[in-house]
């Protein structure tokens, strides 16, 4: 999905631009080179499953900067969730669901990016936050093999998000998050407060195994300074080619995890919070191991805000936010992302909650 979302831009004739200060340091961050200039350009935020990625989102979208932002979310699996989650969204949405966004909608990122360059001068970058089983590199690759998008925007970074509390165990099963972490300029290794110490500097050191050279940030939220991680012009195409020599080529092709699945139930009305309550904590207890993300916006009766969770195999975390619309449906929806998911009973237990 695509949205606009930001104050008004302040007027160029009367702003002069200020250097963009790194976190750690006082000197500025290099200009555009030359090619660059001009271009608009485009931050890739990745990151696996249950991350934080929406939460960096909206971050950069509540954060007082002055400035707009075009973003394209996309989603894995039948049903949208991720574009109700993010701040604004309700401005102009285009869904791109049932894959990743580096293959079988990689025709509409390419489209919509197109569509945005036509209206440029209406924003003044462009982020894509991938799904949580993206490989970075083909979403990366289409903005140097795609002649118009490349003439038009420029990547300016890839960002990372890492879960330090699951991250060893993705590096171990997951491909993708191994392609996250090396095609990544900057990392944000999140969730910090859930470990230890000695295994946050554990989990760094697997990071820097693969990935020695992208900048790193340990969060909690995602709270990390804007200047940390849009326009950095930090994209480097010759450390990438050492990574993957066959990054431009045209045919370059990468793996996913077959195991993995979406399992998408929904209702067309309310759930009993009584009923769902130990449903959804029974499923995630019973069955955590093999669910890498679980997310849902339901309606309970007589509340006239939104009930909205996520989750992470085990870890569960739920609270009203958002009222419904005055004219919205009350449409109760969950999605999960796991291996050995059985979708009838996972349809038929969340059916077992209507209100």
């Amino acid at each position: 999905m695509t949205t606009l979302a930001g104050p008004d831009p302040p007027d160029p004739d009367s702003v002069t631009e200020e250097p963009v200060m790194s976190e750690t340091s006082n000197a500025p961050a290099p200009a555009a080179s030359g090619s660059a200039a001009g271009k608009i350009p485009v931050t890739v935020l990745t990151g696996y499953l249950g991350a934080g990625k929406t939460t960096l989102l909206n971050r950069i979208l509540t954060e007082n900067h002055g400035k707009r932002y075009a973003v394209i979310v996309n989603e894995f699996g039948e049903i949208g969730i991720d574009n109700d989650l993010v701040v604004g969204a309700d401005e102009e949405v285009f869904e791109m669901n049932n894959g990743c966004v580096c293959c079988t909608v990689r025709g509409d990122l390419i489209r919509i990016m197109d569509g945005l360059v036509k209206r440029r001068g209406k924003f003044d970058a462009i982020i894509v936050e991938t799904t949580g089983l993206a490989d970075p590199a083909p979403v990366a690759q289409t903005f140097f093999v795609d002649q118009d998008v490349g003439e038009a925007a420029r990547l300016d970074a890839v960002v990372t998000v890492a879960d330090a509390k699951w991250l060893s165990d993705r590096l171990k099963d997951a491909p993708e998050a191994k392609n996250q972490i090396a095609f990544a300029d900057v990392i944000l290794l999140n969730k910090s407060d859930l470990v230890s110490p000695a295994d946050l500097d554990r989990v760094e050191a697997e990071i820097r195994t693969i990935n020695p050279l992208a900048k790193l940030h340990r969060t909690q939220n995602c709270a990390v300074p804007l200047e940390a991680v849009l326009e950095r012009n930090a994209f480097d195409l010759d450390r990438i080619l050492d990574v993957e020599p066959d990054f431009l080529e045209a045919g370059h092709h990468h793996h996913h995890d077959s195991d993995i699945r979406s399992v998408s139930a929904k209702i067309e009305g309310e759930v009993d919070p009584d009923k769902f309550m130990p449903w959804i904590s029974n499923l995630t207890q019973s069955q955590g191991p093999d669910i890498l993300r679980c997310k849902g916006i339901v309606a309970f009766p007589n509340e006239p805000k939104r009930f909205v969770f996520q989750g992470v195999h085990m870890i569960l975390d739920g609270d009203v936010q958002g009222d419904w619309g005055k004219d919205e449906k009350r449409v109760s929806r969950v999605v999960f992302i796991g291996r050995n998911l059985d979708p009838a009973a996972i349809t038929e237990g969340f059916e077992a909650c209507r209100a």
